[in-house]
């Protein structure tokens, strides 16, 4: 078998282990007396920084949380104001529809009694030709009948008051 010193091969000294130990002691008691408020000062700033941004992140969370919130009031407040602003516009185009048709019917009225009034002049200018061609057809027949020569305005006078005797239904269609 093979002959293995681990002292020889790790060359531990017992000396050099009580140096490093006291060397690092030292080094420790040096470090925690100069350094060591320094660093725990460091870290707690860093600590303290870190807790800041948490607490900002979580109070900026919470203010977007809030902004959300009034915009989906705003949002729900805009979409009322626009169904408003649409139900308006909705009535005000009926009322307009009805009072465009109410003048319609109007001026269709006015149309038709204009009509209806100059439809009845008409007829009554047109009866009151009929007459004068019946008096002068009466005339003259009346003329040929008689042989006798009377004056033009007496057979109109008495063809006037036949026609005035006879009445108006006589004469109406």
């Amino acid at each position: 078998m093979l002959d293995f010193d681990m002292n020889a091969y790790l060359r531990l000294n017992p000396m050099d282990m009580i140096i490093v130990c006291i060397s690092t002691l030292l080094i420790v008691w040096f470090a925690k007396h100069f350094f060591w408020d320094k660093v725990l000062s460091y870290l707690d700033a860093r600590q303290a920084a870190i807790q800041a941004d948490i607490d900002a992140g979580i109070k900026e969370r919470n203010e977007g949380a809030a902004y959300k919130q009034e915009y989906e009031e705003k949002l729900a407040q805009a979409k009322d104001e626009a169904h408003a602003l649409m139900e308006c516009a909705k009535a005000n185009a009926d009322r307009e529809k009805r009072d465009i048709l109410h003048t319609a019917h109007k001026e269709a009225d006015a149309l038709k009694e204009k009509t209806r009034k100059e439809l009845a002049r008409e007829k009554e200018a047109a009866r009151a030709e009929m007459k004068d061609a019946i008096v002068e057809v009466a005339f003259a027949a009346a003329q040929q009948i008689v042989h006798k020569e009377l004056d033009e305005s007496a057979h109109k006078q008495f063809v006037d008051e036949f026609i005035a005797q006879a009445g108006e239904e006589t004469w109406q269609a």
